[in-house]
Parts: structure tokens; sequence; C-alpha cells
């Protein structure tokens, strides 16, 4: 009997796999402008002087530092060797033994059960080997099963790699946000306690009341309250920023908007839902999983069909009665079949169990399939939305503007009471704060869009 011995090739575990266009699993190690962005962080850790941090320059150091990366990676290695372990019930299975025995020379065992009842003193040495020729297709599918797990659980990585980036960019933004208004606290502190001190001097020279005085103090003590609150949240961003990008302490970084945000929206949501079944990794995950729950099952209603092994071995006994072994050689090779029979319905139920999981998976993938083409339509109403609230907001700081300075005009002319310079100036402030967010918001809105169709870069 011939005996064909398939040839498997190894699946190896690499960083990255296909999902469309996209790499499966980008890791921030090689390149040369990733080593720099460390070292930009590096240098934000040590140093007192204030280090400029892009998005994207948080984004690399977040992938670098955040141990939800290695665990993703890790995890998909471990699934690398259930692989392994899987296909080596595939392979030769090649055993070697030493063995002696002193015994009363001939003499009977009459009692317990042992291989052979008759006992001879000897020493052997020898191999077994043992090869799985068929199983009908239930070991392949087990290996199958594994495969699509490993590629599962790099779709895992994958996607705890684009919630890090997620929850880069909307601390990021968070902070750009608490930073924006701080300015704006701070330049509203400046500018009404220049009020104060001119309003002090004018009621000194008895050309202003001291009404007119309380009203500028109301106001700067005002600011000086949205001052703390802005420097409060600005430091807690900044606390909030330094644990996603993996540090236990805290950093000294200036953070850049960037390019304008006024990027335009793709126009049509049917592309980027497309774009997000195709894309998105999680989506990957759960499909590659229920493949795998569909070849787990054919195996386990495989394991009613019979198993075919070869058997061999060959070994020495140099050391016996050459009554009993007339030749120091031994060897044979044969051929079994198990025939499953009967077995208490395990493996009908095990085969009823894996059919139920496989229907469990579909539905599990068709749910998620649901919730990402709502998710992708509510995240681009809402960037179309914070893409208007910044053209809205844009333009109501502008006409406040001008109406601050018509009325700090009409009061330095006494035509307008500070209570109107003081309406203009709250105006001013709640608009500069309002555009500051609404850029913020609209730059976390696309980033949020391109994390629900799965374009992240």
């Amino acid at each position: 009997m011939i005996l064909k011995l398939r040839t498997f090739t190894l699946l190896l575990l690499t960083p990255c796999v296909s999902w469309g266009q996209q790499s499966s699993l980008r890791l921030p190690n090689a390149p040369s402008a990733s080593r720099a962005v460390l070292a930009v962080a590096q240098s934000a850790s040590t140093s007192d002087a204030p280090v400029l941090l892009t998005r994207q320059q948080a984004e690399t150091i977040a992938l670098a530092n955040n141990p939800r990366i290695h665990i993703g990676q890790l995890l998909a290695k471990v699934q690398h060797q259930v692989v392994r372990e899987t296909r080596s019930s595939e392979l030769p299975d090649l055993n070697g033994n030493l063995t002696a025995v002193q015994a009363e020379e001939a003499s009977r065992i009459s009692a317990g059960g042992l291989t052979a009842s008759r006992l001879l003193q000897h020493a052997g040495m020898g191999v077994q080997v043992s090869q799985l020729i068929t199983d009908f297709g239930h070991t392949q599918n087990l290996v199958d099963s594994a495969k699509l797990n490993e590629k599962a659980r790099l779709a895992d990585a994958e996607a705890s790699r684009e919630d890090i980036v997620l929850a880069t960019d909307e601390v990021f933004y968070q902070t750009i946000e608490a930073q924006a208004t701080l300015k704006v606290a701070e330049q509203t502190v400046s500018a009404r306690q220049t009020l104060v001190d001119q309003v002090s001097a004018l009621t000194s020279a008895k050309l202003k009341s001291d009404l007119d005085l309380s009203f500028a103090q109301v106001n700067l003590s005002q600011a000086k309250l949205l001052q703390l609150d802005a420097q409060n949240n600005f430091d807690a961003a900044k606390a909030s920023l330094d644990a996603v990008l993996g540090y236990d302490h805290p950093t000294n970084y200036t953070l850049v908007a960037g390019t304008d945000p006024l990027a335009a929206l793709p126009p049509d949501v049917g592309t980027l839902l497309a774009a997000a079944i195709q894309n998105r990794p999680d989506l990957q995950s759960l499909q590659w999983n229920e493949q795998a729950a569909r070849k787990y099952s054919r195996a386990q209603h495989e394991q009613l069909l019979p198993t075919i092994n070869a058997l061999g071995t060959v070994g020495k006994t140099p050391v016996g009665s050459s009554q009993y072994f007339p030749t120091d050689w031994y060897g044979a090779v044969g051929v079994n079949m198990s025939i499953p029979i009967f077995n208490g319905f395990r493996y009908s139920a095990e085969a009823s169990q894996a059919s139920y999981e496989a229907k469990a998976a579909a539905e599990r993938t068709h749910d998620l399939r649901d919730q990402v083409v709502r998710d992708v339509r509510t995240a681009w109403l809402n960037a179309n939305t914070a893409l208007q609230r910044v053209t809205v907001t844009g333009e109501l700081l502008r006409q406040a503007n001008l109406a601050l300075n018509l009325a700090q005009t009409r009061y330095q002319l006494g035509l307008s009471s500070i209570v109107e310079l003081s309406q203009a100036q709250l105006q001013q402030t709640q608009a500069a704060i309002s555009n500051a967010n609404a850029r913020s918001q609209y730059g976390f809105a696309l980033s949020n869009l391109r994390f629900q169709t799965g374009t992240q870069p």
C-alpha cells in the first residue's frame, strides 16, 4: 500500500493582511518618520519647553505606546500557534522507546491486564510511527477553521489599532478645543482688565460713574472664572491625552490643529457605505469567525466517519533469551481503520452544537453589518452638520467682533452705557468659544467618519 502524505504550507504570521485596498495590521515601527515622531515624544517627556504636536504625530505615538495594540498582536500570534497545533494531527507521529525488563523468566501474569501474559527478561530499543491516511476531511476542516480564526484575530488587532486612532483623535480635538477656549478666556481677561483700568482712571477723574466701574469689575471677575474653568478643562484634557498616548506622567505639548478643517465631505453616502462594508476590520473579523464556525461545524459532522491510520514499528532487542527472541531485530507495518459506532450520541450532539454556533455567528455578522450602515449614515450627517456649524459660528464671530468694536467706540464717545459694552463683550466671548468648538468638533467628525468607513490612514 502506498501512503500519500500531503504537504501543507505553513501560515506565516505577518503583520499585514489585505482588507480591500488597506493593510490589516499596520504597525508603527520601521519608518524613519515614525522614529522621528517618537523622538519628539521623548523630548516632550523630558523637556521643559513645549513641543508642537500634530494629530498625525499623536496617532503614531499612541500606536507605538498603547498596550491594547500589543495585546491584539499577541492574541494573533497565539492563534497562529493553534493553527500549528491543529495541523499536527495530519503530520507523522514518531516515537522512540527504550525498554528494559527484569522478570522471573517465563512466568505468567495471573491478575490484572497487560499486553502480554508471559514475562521475559530483555532490553530493547525501537521507534514507532503513525500517520493519518484519511479521516474524510475532519482534521482538514479543523485546520481551515483555525486558519480562519487566525485571520479573525489579525482583523481584531487592526480593529484595536483603529479604535486607538479614533480615541487619540477624540482626545486630541478635545484638548485642542480646551486649548482654544483657554486662549479666548485669557484674551478676555486681558481685554476686560484693560477696560477696568481705563474706567477706573475715568472714574477717578469724575468722567465715569462708580456704576460703570462696578460693571467693569463684575465682567472682569466673570472672565477670571471663565479662565479658571478653561484652565481646569485644559489640564484634564491633557491628562487624558497623556493616557491615550501611553504615558503615566505629564508631558509638555502644544497641540497644532494642522490643515484647514473645512475639507469637503463626500457628497454621496452610498460610496461611504460600500467602503465601510469592504474595509471595516471588526466586520471582517466577524465574517472570518463565521467562516471558521462553518468549517468547525463540518468537522464535527465528519467525526461520524471512519478514520484510517498507517502504523509502523522497527527496533532491536540485543538482550533477551534466544528461546523467545530468535532474532535481534523486529519490525512490522499495518493499517488500522477506526469506525465510530456508538458513544452515547456525543458526536451528533457536538455536530448540532457546532451548527447552531455557525448560525449564531452568521446572525452576529448580519447584526454588525446593519450597525455599520447606521453608524456611517449617522457619522456623515454629524460631519455635515458640524461643517455647517463652522460656517455659521465663523459668521457669528465676525459679527460679534464688529459689534464689540462699535460698542467700544460708542462707549468711549459717551454714546452708550457700559451695559451695552458688557453685552457686546459677552457675545464676542461666546462667539469665539463657539467657533473654536465648532472647528475642533468638525475635525473629530471627520476622524469619526474615517473610522466608521474603515479608511483610517
